[in-house]
């Protein structure tokens, strides 16, 4: 959005002119502008709390194919927008695109987790991230005025999404459902078995059937759950906390703080007004590098690592950036320090929280709670992501550079949480990950006559005291 924005703000004062014959004063402009901007974090909240429902109901697969049909109506609004005279349609159409990522991240990323083998588990979910970063990168590149980023252009640009929702509309059916899904919450283990061949070709499986047919068996055929039913399991509280505070640093990490600083940090540097939007390519390809570089260590280093020492190096950065920022106007050579310093948040980040969290529900969950795990994370990503897009302006105008140690605070402690309290999740199934959660909280209590109790999930609860 940040391309084609002087455009969509004049598309905003040409409808009020056309259609009520009045012109906007630049604060109104701004106000509607603004909404535009965050509506899509109104319906991505929207769309998180609808995925669990949905692919519990209609599986991973369909669902992700129903929600292609909300990206199609969202593009279309987008590209007739300009012929239309009506920025209303923008925010309808950012509305849908905001659904369309709430439902589709929880899908996609529940889908790519069940259907990998255990083995390279870790490398399919990070995959979301690299792709994400891919689409970024994209967005950034079609955005220059030697391609979409005209006037006449613009509505393409932001319509673009159609055309990617349309090549899997095409391509997902010929795509089997998640195997897990079709055993342990269908029961169908036929299904299954032909899901797993048509993946993983005619090999032998029977030990990853033989780890679902576990978990079956620790369920006691027990439904999906709910976000509430989540939050009352005694034996889950861990993983609970885990997803809490690792979805809440995601957006609280200082991301979009260091991008918003980054056109500041490349004008101090030198670099033309007119060519900012070339230089910024040079962050969205840094982004794209690392997950495709984190893509490929991850099977080798494990998520664990790879999340808190990213958290770690994010804090230092961040507090190494706000002298940089804070003294870059009276010491010459500052900015370039800060550049690099940037390149490095940017490099710590896709190749750790931006890689490895949005696999983490799938991966500490049993197969009854994934879908509220899921719901509950993304809920939280979207909820942290409209906050800072609310209060970040009145931060950077009140704090300016120093608003990086709010951020540092956030990273600091994520980065400490998942050092001491989360096991590594590298080739272990959610039995094995769940018991590692139970050795590493649960002591063990002598004079304890009670047998502990059965939670829902079939695995013993632990009476952890807060």
């Amino acid at each position: 959005m940040t391309s084609p924005s002087a455009f969509i703000k004049k598309l905003i004062n040409t409808t009020c002119v056309e259609r009520y014959d009045f012109s906007l004063e630049e604060w109104q402009v701004s106000l509607i502008w603004s909404f535009i901007v965050s509506i899509f974090c109104i319906g991505g909240l929207l769309g998180s709390l609808m995925a669990g429902p949905l692919t519990s109901k209609f599986g991973r697969k369909r669902c992700l194919l129903l929600n292609n049909f909300v990206a199609i109506a969202g593009a279309l609004l987008m590209i007739l927008s300009q012929t239309a005279v009506s920025f209303e349609m923008i925010m309808v159409a950012r509305f849908l695109y905001g659904i369309n990522s709430g439902v589709g991240l929880s899908a996609q990323t529940m889908y790519l987790i069940e259907c990998a083998p255990k083995r390279l588990r870790g490398m399919v979910g990070v995959s979301v991230a690299t792709f994400l970063s891919l689409g970024r990168f994209s967005g950034q590149l079609l955005g220059i005025r030697e391609l979409l980023g005209t006037e006449k252009d613009w509505p393409w640009l932001l319509g673009f999404n159609g055309f990617a929702a349309l090549f899997q509309l095409f391509t997902l059916p010929f795509l089997p459902e998640s195997p897990r899904f079709l055993l342990l919450e269908r029961g169908d283990s036929q299904a299954s078995a032909k899901a797993f061949e048509r993946l993983w070709g005619k090999n032998d499986y029977s030990r990853e059937l033989d780890d679902m047919m576990k978990e079956k068996a620790s369920l006691h055929s027990i439904p999906n759950q709910s976000v509430l039913e989540l939050f009352q399991s005694r034996s889950l509280r861990w993983q609970l906390f885990t997803i809490l505070i690792a979805f809440s640093s995601l957006q609280l990490s200082g991301i979009n703080a260091v991008y918003f600083y980054s056109f500041e940090v490349l004008s101090a540097a030198g670099i033309p007004h007119d060519k900012l939007a070339y230089a910024a390519l040079g962050t969205g390809l840094c982004e794209l590098v690392t997950s495709t570089t984190c893509f490929i260590i991850i099977e080798s280093m494990g998520k664990k690592v790879l999340l808190y020492r990213g958290y770690i190096a994010m804090s230092v950065t961040l507090g190494l950036l706000t002298i940089t920022v804070y003294f870059q106007k009276s010491v010459s050579w500052l900015p370039y320090c800060s550049l690099v310093l940037v390149f490095f948040f940017i490099f710590f980040f896709a190749i750790g929280p931006a890689a490895t969290t949005a696999p983490l529900p799938g991966e500490i969950l049993p197969q009854s709670f994934k879908s509220a795990g899921y719901t509950l994370g993304c809920t939280i990503n979207w909820m942290g992501l409209f906050a800072l897009g609310m209060l970040f302006p009145t931060m950077v105008e009140n704090l300016e550079s120093f608003c990086f140690l709010i951020f540092l605070v956030f990273c600091l402690v994520c980065g400490l949480y998942v050092a001491f309290n989360v096991p590594e999740t590298k080739n272990r199934t959610v039995l094995e990950i769940t018991a590692e959660f139970e050795r590493m909280h649960c002591k063990d209590e002598t004079s304890q006559k009670k047998k502990p109790e059965q939670d829902l999930s079939g695995i013993k609860s632990c009476s952890t005291k807060f």
